[in-house]
């Protein structure tokens, strides 16, 4: 099974940008799909991007579209969220999981029923 390790995150202000990063390791990266979550206290973990194994199929909800850009290296085993234009409502605990599959149609790539391993979380705080 692969271990997750995130870093980046932090205070920023309304309009900023942060790069979230998950590394890798334990098991062949590239055998995944991954994803990132996140989740505000009081509310249900949140859906927020999704990359294939090999970046040719990204969703991400809709909230975010145009902000955020997941990417990932399987060269370097790390997944990264790069969000920009940030807003208060983004502040959550962001959180990278890991499904050892692959996509195809009809995968529920949006329930984190589906993945099996998570990064630890990163604290996103947007001030207005």
């Amino acid at each position: 099974q692969v271990q997750l390790v995130q870093s980046g995150g932090g205070l920023v202000q309304a309009g900023d940008s942060l790069r979230l990063s998950c590394a890798a390791s334990g098991d062949t990266f590239s055998l995944y799909t991954m994803a990132w979550f996140r989740q505000s206290p009081g509310k249900e973990r949140e859906f927020v991007a999704f990359i294939s194994r090999t970046s040719t199929t990204i969703h991400y909800i809709d909230s975010v579209k145009g902000r955020f850009t997941v990417a990932r290296d399987n060269g370097m085993n790390t997944v990264t969220l790069q969000m920009n234009s940030l807003k208060p409502e983004d502040t959550a605990v962001y959180y990278c999981a890991a499904d050892r599959a692959y996509y195809y149609r009809g995968y529920r790539y949006n329930d984190p029923v589906k993945y099996t391993n998570w990064g630890q979380g990163t604290q996103v705080t947007v001030s207005s």
